[in-house]
């Protein structure tokens, strides 16, 4: 028995809706580069995009748990959440650190749909995944910031009209600890570009949407800046936290798609007068791949729940998305072996998603920084860097 599902309303009204969306649907997006605007429309009218926001300004005030069960069945009904995920994550860093101000100006709006948060600005070519050792920089300039620097891999701003945008305001050099003299600003994407901000596409294996960003001179309004100046990384933190655990629901989600997806056609699919699926070697990778799935499902729910709760998530959160990426990937690797040849055809939609899952082994962080952080922060071992 799969572990019992939370939200079972939620995840039958959004499975429903994704059945609008066909394989064929995402087939064409996939050959022509395209973001799915008609998708995200339909999750944003239907109010899915805004089940964090609090009902005072629109939203439906649900927990991070719900966010979870959108997104996952998002990616078990074949379609692609990365698309629009970070309106969730992202929401989160203005929900738990910006000011009245800023949360009467923009969730209303975003609620409703007229806004769109969808960029997360952190990943920096030189930095990677030492957040510290970023080099954009923002320079108080009377009531604006001026930014300079280079981001990349920031997926979907070209289909946001706001981004989270992580600076260093105090040279790392002159800072006590080296998480200290950053800063997150709100860039208003619709005046920044052309204005400071170039946006450059980024071309990949998976149609995400990815760009490299340029910022030369981009004065952003001080009002824009969310939390205390300085202290960005706890705020960005929150949001990397809500990010890791969302996008293993999605990895779970794939996961189960494809556990699906071989199970049915190992049963379908006949050579030598049986189904494929009574030979014990289809048959158990696909049942161990889908353990590894049921396993992981519940270090995500364990780590949503924690987070709901405030209480410290951060190993949780990173242990989730560790395990359900590697079952994803797991059982994506055993829909390609069990489908032979045409799991290499696009028309069965299992190369597309395979793609698309192999993401989550790097991104947003990889296996092995996971580990790292394990080992010294749970198991009190040494750095290694």
């Amino acid at each position: 028995m799969a572990v019992e599902q939370t939200y079972p309303e939620i995840r039958e009204a959004v499975s429903r809706l994704c059945a609008q969306f066909t394989g064929e649907y995402w087939r064409k997006l996939d050959q022509d580069k395209a973001y799915p605007t008609e998708f995200v429309a339909a999750l944003t009218e239907a109010g899915y995009l805004s089940v964090l926001i609090p009902e005072e300004f629109g939203g439906s005030g649900l927990p991070l748990g719900a966010a979870c069960a959108v997104l996952e069945e998002i990616q078990r009904s074949g379609g692609n959440g990365g698309a629009c995920h970070a309106q969730m994550y992202t929401m989160d860093t203005l929900l738990r650190h910006g000011n009245t101000q800023q949360k009467n100006q923009y969730l209303p709006a975003i609620a409703e749909g007229s806004l769109r948060l969808q960029a997360f600005g952190v990943t920096e070519p030189s930095s990677g995944t030492d957040t510290s050792r970023i080099r954009t920089v923002a320079v108080r300039d009377g009531d604006d910031y001026v930014v300079n620097g280079q981001k990349v891999f920031i997926s979907r701003t070209e289909h946001s009209d706001l981004m989270v945008l992580l600076v260093r305001t105090t040279p790392r050099d002159q800072c006590a600890r080296h998480t200290d003299g950053m800063s997150v600003l709100l860039v208003d994407m619709r005046e920044a570009v052309g204005n400071g901000l170039t946006i450059k596409p980024v071309d990949t294996m998976m149609n995400h949407a990815t760009t490299e960003l340029f910022f030369d001179d981009l004065r952003v309004p001080v009002h824009n800046l969310i939390g205390e100046e300085g202290k960005g990384f706890k705020c960005i933190l929150d949001g990397m936290n809500a990010e890791r655990i969302l996008i293993a629901a999605e990895c779970i989600g794939d996961a189960r798609w494809f556990t699906e997806k071989s199970s049915r056609y190992a049963c379908d699919r006949e050579v030598f007068d049986r189904p494929i699926g009574q030979n014990q070697g289809i048959q158990f990778p696909i049942a161990r791949a889908h353990i590894h799935t049921e396993a992981a499902a519940l270090m995500v729910q364990q780590a949503a729940d924690l987070y709901d709760a405030g209480k410290p998530a951060g190993a949780e959160a990173n242990m989730a998305k560790m395990l359900a990426s590697e079952a994803s990937w797991e059982a994506a690797d055993q829909c390609i072996q069990t489908h032979g040849g045409y799991g290499f055809t696009t028309e069965y939609d299992v190369e597309r998603k395979f793609r698309e899952t192999r993401l989550y082994q790097v991104a947003p962080i990889s296996t092995n920084l996971i580990l790292s952080f394990i080992a010294t922060q749970e198991l009190g071992m040494p750095r290694s860097f």
